[in-house]
C-alpha cells in the first residue's frame, strides 16, 4: 500500500462539528424567512428538520446536500423567490453562521503539516461560505485546495472535487484519504479510487458509515495516529 501524501476533509461533521453549528441556525433562519411559525415548521418538514425540537432526521438534505438541493425542497412553500434567489439567501445566511471547531484546528491542521501531508477541502457547502467559515476559525490558509458544489468540479457523491483536488495537489488518488461524517463522503472517496475515514461529529452513526470507510474515527483528532499505522 502507498504511503498518504494528503488528506481531504468534509467541512461540516469534521472540522466543524454539525449539531452544535446547524441546529440553531437552521431554527433561526426558517423562523427568519417564514412568516408564521406555521410555516417555519412545513419549511422544516421539506428538509428534515424538527424546528421545536432543534433537530435534523437522518435523512434530511440538509446534512450532505447542495444548497441547490435544499433550495429546490423549499422552493414550493416560497413562491415568491427563484430557486437561484432562495440559493443565494441560503449562502449568505450560511456564511454568517457561528462554527463550532471539533477541535482546535490550527494545532492539528500544523500537525497534519508536519507530518509532510498536504490539504484540502471539498464540501457541498458553496465555497464562498466556505471560506467564510474557515477564515474565521483563521485556518483558510492552511490548505491547499478548497472547493464547494458551485466550484465548477460537481458535488459529492460524485468524484469530481475529489479528483480535482489530487490534480491541484499532483498526488495519485490512491495515496490520498478523504475524511468525512457523511456517506456522500465515503462514495466519492472510493469513487475517486482514495481510501476513505468516516468521522462521528456528524449525524451518522457508525453503523451507518462503516460499511463504506477504511476506518471509523471518533473525530479528526484521532487521526494522525491512524495515518501513522497505515
Amino acid at each position: 500500500m502507498k504511503a498518504l501524501k494528503a488528506v481531504i476533509f468534509d467541512k461540516d461533521g469534521t472540522l466543524f462539528d454539525f449539531s452544535t453549528t446547524w441546529e440553531a441556525w437552521a431554527a433561526a433562519f426558517l423562523r427568519r424567512i417564514a412568516v408564521s411559525d406555521a410555516q417555519a415548521e412545513l419549511l422544516g418538514r421539506r428538509v428534515g428538520f424538527d424546528i421545536g425540537r432543534q433537530r435534523f432526521a437522518p435523512d434530511s438534505v440538509v446534512i450532505a446536500g447542495t444548497p441547490m438541493e435544499v433550495a429546490l425542497a423549499l422552493a414550493s412553500e416560497l413562491p415568491e423567490l427563484t430557486v437561484d434567489e432562495l440559493v443565494d439567501v441560503l449562502n449568505e445566511e450560511a456564511a454568517s453562521a457561528p462554527q463550532a471547531e471539533v477541535v482546535p484546528l490550527t494545532p492539528f491542521l500544523s500537525l497534519l503539516r508536519g507530518m509532510d501531508l498536504k490539504l484540502g477541502v471539498v464540501t457541498n457547502d458553496a465555497e464562498a461560505p466556505a471560506r467564510a467559515h474557515l477564515a474565521a476559525a483563521n485556518v483558510e490558509d492552511g490548505f491547499d485546495f478548497i472547493a464547494g458544489f458551485d466550484s465548477g468540479f460537481g458535488a459529492k457523491p460524485a468524484p469530481g472535487q475529489l479528483l480535482a483536488c489530487a490534480q491541484a495537489m499532483n498526488i495519485a488518488p490512491e495515496q490520498i484519504v478523504m475524511v468525512g461524517d457523511s456517506t456522500h463522503d465515503l462514495l466519492a472517496a472510493q469513487r475517486a479510487g482514495m481510501r476513505a475515514v468516516g468521522v462521528l461529529t456528524g449525524l451518522a452513526g457508525h453503523e451507518t458509515l462503516a460499511p463504506y470507510a477504511d476506518e471509523v474515527l471518533p473525530d479528526i483528532s484521532a487521526l494522525p495516529d491512524w495515518i501513522l499505522s497505515q
